[in-house]
């Protein structure tokens, strides 16, 4: 069976977007995981992540737990985010995010983003990476 992406129902890549879009609908979503549905926000987020990263983390039920686990866990459901200034080079960019998550962590994320050549998503800027600073 294949696993359907883009997940429906949430946002999902637009060449319209700018990096910095990509990344605020990310957090945003991440911000009420739960709303449309279970686990929307991770979707979302999922449906941001480029075929590489999707790879390396995928199917969803793993990137879910990948997301739960410790070193993601302020990202769901987190109740306070600041967004650094994008940094882009060419076809790649970057963006810190600062989040507090529910229990009151603050941790500083680094969206590693680039922009699609070819296939599905030509035009489209999707996450590569994120991590921890």
């Amino acid at each position: 069976m294949q696993e359907e992406h883009p997940i429906s129902g949430i946002p999902t890549p637009d060449p319209s977007y700018s990096p910095e879009r990509v990344v605020s609908i990310q957090v945003d979503g991440l911000a009420e995981n739960d709303d449309p549905f279970e686990n929307a926000g991770i979707g979302t987020a999922y449906n941001f992540a480029s075929p590489a990263n999707r790879r390396a983390t995928g199917p969803f039920d793993r990137f879910v737990r990948m997301v739960k686990g410790p070193q993601y866990a302020p990202m769901v459901d987190h109740v306070e985010a600041t967004t650094g200034p994008v940094e882009r080079d060419g076809g790649s960019a970057e963006q810190r995010v600062t989040l507090t998550g529910p229990d009151g962590r603050t941790v500083t994320y680094v969206f590693g983003l680039s922009e699609q050549s070819g296939g599905p998503f030509e035009g489209c800027w999707l996450t590569d990476r994120v991590l921890v600073e």
